[in-house]
């Protein structure tokens, strides 16, 4: 696998991270450490996936491959849910309604890089230089995810009070889209 054909790999397995990003830019007010944790907790769960993906190899690739979408469906659709209930009531008037705290920023990091073991199972069936691989995945997804914070910051401002139901219908369809 050429540096390429990685770095493309990284930016498809970085874009449920940046969604979910600007979907928290938009829906929550966000201290500074939970916008640099951000992008540092996405791209180091999708870094660190495929590595151990790759170590575990077989053993519970079929497992993950087969739960991987219901479990995505259910953490990401719950949050969605959530934000996007919360959003319609218009808890606040500045756009951004609560806070964004340390155990939800967690699961979503969880919830938006399970697809990336199944990826690391496959980098061993390709014979890829794992460790380059899986630090080209997780910069590129800290970078997208860091820009995808200040789009969402630009268009939340644009939202109003709307913000936060939008971030909270582009969360649910990331996680319909798990199952599909």
């Amino acid at each position: 696998m050429t540096f390429w054909e990685t770095l493309l790999l990284a930016v498809a397995l970085s874009m449920d991270a940046v969604a979910v990003s600007v979907a928290n830019s938009l829906a929550y007010r966000c201290k500074a450490r939970e916008m640099a944790a951000m992008p540092l907790l996405f791209g180091g769960f999708q870094g660190l996936m495929p590595l151990l993906g790759y170590w575990v190899g077989g053993l519970f690739a079929d497992l993950v491959h087969r739960y991987a979408g219901i479990v995505t469906l259910v953490v990401l659709g719950y949050i969605g849910a959530k934000m996007l209930f919360d959003g319609l009531r218009g808890e606040s008037g500045d756009g951004a309604v609560g806070m964004l705290t340390w155990r939800v920023l967690l699961f979503q990091a969880i919830a938006t890089s399970i697809d990336a073991f199944a990826v690391g199972v496959s980098l061993l069936a390709m014979d890829v230089r794992v460790v380059p691989a899986c630090a080209t995945i997780a910069v590129t997804t800290f970078l997208c995810s860091l820009l995808a914070l200040f789009l969402g910051r630009r268009f939340g401002t644009a939202l109003g009070d709307k913000a936060k139901a939008a971030g909270g219908l582009i969360l649910l369809a990331i996680a319909i889209k798990a199952i599909l």
